[in-house]
């Protein structure tokens, strides 16, 4: 979930009276379909089989042997519910999610409560990582009639497909001041008995209302204004939290997003409020609980405002937005915490979340077994440590400056636990500097490090040795883009080719197993030999910008010439020709009832905002018209966004910024092997240049191409024999030159 209890609560039962759903008793339920089920009870390993057994989604398939009879998503569902006339209950998750768990373990592995639904309902699970365009219409829904949302997502639908009824997590019985998930089905079946034509009026008039409303949203028009990039620093600015960094209050999310526009608003303006926040922040994140100091890697959210005690799941896109921000961190300041933090993300996912053909798996799980009670699971048992099992893996003297470094307690150091999830259980956490430390210890700051050191790898090892959290293994094609393109630019400022190659294995495992190339079209996952779903625009989006980062890495021109192939083919399927900006979903689908604009920067960028700066920057790469203008038509589609709530949009202002700046066009002349190419190409990578693009003048087949459309380009090349640099604004070059520092002089920042 989005946060722990962002649940539907009586408000929920205002809407089931606006909808006619009465009080009343459960009806007594008949048997399930037995047809579907496989009864094991003597020899196999579960008593109940059901269809969701031959998806390839982890989430569907932790639910395969639910006594629930669910159904996928799909034909076969929709058409139970229409002949036997019954509604549809939708439950939308992921696998990683701890209150699906939760919901899982106390409601749909329940006998009772899956008779209920088996009698009443046609049951439908969807991972809404698989297929983010169901998830969003009936998001949309459910924050429209309740004011917030998050996963699991339990909605209830006419049989069709209009929802009538939502929200997100239930308890079984009545708890915490919600409505129990067993009455709610009493009332929902009571309801759709007696007063059922007004229930299939009220969700067609609901569906022809988000029609409209969305419909009205694609239509933005205006022009790209700089105020906007102002006003959306402001309020970000206001949302600032300075005790401890971040913007907003408890629960605190990263939102990389966010700190990619203070950061160029410091580059564009100068503002060092801007800077001091987003390090303030990154510091504070990287000293947190959310940090893994042992293993690497982000969670998900801290669940206080200390950035201490996470939700511990572990996802890929939030690995790969923050390796951006630390690098950019580093190149700022040149401090080495940043491009440790860096590093130490980039280590884990190749660790723990890649597989042996370049494919990055999407997430880790919050939840896992207890260690010693496998049967057991809890949230964080894998991270967490009781202060006796530190001093039983540690000589004495490093067991001290351990805990006294990380906050280690006798009775645990979680000071808000409203659940008792964490007794006398210490979530590892920053609490004393080096130097703090050194001095209590009355030792140097280097003998400080050497003991961390030490210590962080014998508790390594020895964590390493618990259950593991589940892993969602399944790739996506968008997510792999954004996790391409984190590894590509980290190769550019760390200089470690193991970064490029894995970016480069990545993009040509996508090019092998997700583009179906007799549609000329990406799919989106990929997991145990199979890739299926047709890519969403965001699978487009965030490839192409990985690809982009990969040529300017590697100056492989075939992945720049792929990028531009797959913009031709985003701007067919998913473009919006008359209104600008990109639809989620290419409309083909009669079963998604709406075509919509994503239109906000949150846990993950909008692929409209991440569309609009490959645009921009392949207008520069390319000098071709068509893109400036489809950059322009996405600034003014998103326009009133862009006004009314600019913080919303913090990646889009990041595109418009790029687009209202005056980029450089950076050009090496020189063969990628030469030293003095190295030299000059290690200036640029050192220095924050965030509106700028990189090419590569090799006197070959990359160079000719690019040629074809920078008619400039085709005379670059290098000056008596020597690699050189030609740095330029509309591609007018400054004198070439081959000398290093000269270069450091022509990118420093105009005063």
């Amino acid at each position: 979930m989005k946060k722990k209890f962002s649940c539907v609560s009586w408000s929920m039962l205002l809407v089931a009276g606006s909808l006619g759903l009465k009080v009343g008793s459960q009806q007594e339920a008949g048997q399930t379909d037995k047809a579907r089920f496989e009864m094991k009870t003597e020899s196999g390993d579960y008593k109940y089989t059901n269809r969701l057994a031959a998806e390839k989604s982890p989430y569907l398939l932790q639910h395969a042997h639910n006594p629930v009879d669910w159904y996928p998503w799909g034909t076969e569902a929709f058409e139970k519910a229409r002949r036997e006339n019954k509604p549809i209950f939708l439950s939308i998750g992921y696998s990683t999610c701890h209150w699906c768990h939760v919901m899982e373990r106390e409601s749909f592995e329940s006998p009772a409560i899956a008779k209920i639904l088996n009698e009443h309902f046609v049951c439908i699970k969807v991972d809404r990582e698989e297929r983010p365009d169901v998830d969003r219409v009936y998001m949309t829904f459910v924050q429209a009639t309740t004011g917030g949302g998050g996963w699991p997502m339990s909605v209830w639908l006419t049989p069709g497909l209009q929802p009538f009824m939502g929200g997100t997590y239930f308890p079984p019985e009545d708890r915490w001041g919600q409505i129990g998930f067993s009455k709610l089905l009493g009332r929902i079946t009571d309801g759709w008995r007696e007063d059922r034509q007004r229930i299939l009026s009220t969700g067609s008039q609901i569906i022809e209302q988000l029609q409209e409303h969305t419909a009205r949203e694609a239509a933005g028009s205006g022009s790209p204004d700089p105020s906007e990039i102002d006003n959306g620093y402001r309020q970000i600015k206001s949302l600032y939290e300075p005790e401890f960094g971040g913007f907003g209050g408890a629960p605190k999310f990263p939102r990389p997003v966010s700190l990619n526009l203070m950061l160029r608003y410091y580059a564009r303006t100068g503002t060092q409020d801007a800077l001091d926040m987003s390090l303030f922040t990154l510091r504070k994140m990287a000293d947190g609980g959310m940090h893994d100091h042992l293993g690497g890697g982000f969670h998900r959210y801290s669940t206080d405002a200390r950035w201490h005690v996470p939700h511990f799941e572990k996802m890929l896109y939030d690995q790969a937005q923050l390796v951006f921000s630390y690098l950019e961190a580093y190149q700022i300041t040149r401090d080495e915490r940043f491009a440790d933090v860096a590093r130490g993300i980039l280590r884990y996912v190749q660790r723990d979340m890649m597989g042996s053909a370049g494919e990055f798996y999407s997430a880790e799980d919050a939840d896992s077994p207890i260690p010693g009670n496998v049967e057991e699971h809890a949230e964080g048992a894998f991270y967490v440590w009781e202060q006796g099992e530190i001093e039983a893996a540690l000589p004495k003297d490093q067991a001290e400056v351990f805990s006294y470094y990380y906050g280690v307690e006798k009775g645990g150091n979680v000071r808000s636990d409203p659940h008792n999830e964490f007794p006398k259980k210490n979530v590892l956490i920053i609490s004393h500097t080096l130097e703090e430390t050194s001095k209590h210890f009355e030792t140097t700051e280097r003998n400080v490090s050497r003991l961390l050191e030490s210590a962080r790898r014998t508790l390594f090892e020895l964590r390493g040795k618990r259950p593991r959290p589940h892993l969602d293994d399944k790739t996506l094609t968008a997510w792999n883009g954004l996790m391409i393109s984190a590894f590509a630019r980290a190769h550019q400022v760390l200089g470690d080719a193991g970064f490029l190659a894995a970016a480069t294995k990545s993009a040509g495992f996508i090019r092998d197993h997700l583009m179906d190339r007799k549609r000329d079209v990406l799919l989106r996952r990929y997991r145990a030999g199979s890739a299926a779903i047709d890519g969403y625009v965001d699978d487009y989006a965030f490839l192409i910008q990985g690809l982009i980062d990969l040529y300017e890495a590697s100056f492989d021109i075939e992945q720049l010439n792929w990028a531009i192939a797959l913009q031709a083919r985003q701007d067919a399927l998913f473009g919006d020709n008359e209104h600008g900006g990109y639809f989620s979903t290419t409309g083909s689908d009669p079963s998604v009832l709406l075509r919509m604009k994503e239109d906000y920067d949150g846990a993950e960028p909008s692929p409209n905002s991440v569309s609009a700066l490959n645009l921009v920057r392949l207008a520069q790469m390319t000098d071709r018209a068509e893109y400036r203008e489809r950059a322009v038509k996405a600034f003014s589609a998103f326009s009133a966004r862009l006004e009314n709530a600019p913080s919303a949009m913090p990646q889009m202002l990041v595109a418009l910024d790029f687009h209202l700046s005056k980029p450089r066009q950076i050009v090496i002349a020189g063969q990628p092997a030469e030293p003095g190419t190295a030299a000059l190409l290690r200036v640029v990578h050192q220095r924050f240049i965030p509106n700028k693009i990189l090419l590569l003048a090799d006197g070959g087949p990359g160079q000719a191409s690019l040629g074809r459309s920078l008619e400039f380009l085709k005379t670059v090349k290098p000056l008596g024999g020597k690699p050189t640099a030609y740095i330029c604004e509309n591609y007018v070059c400054q004198l070439p030159t081959p000398d290093p520092e000269q270069v450091a002089k022509l990118l420093a920042p105009k005063q």
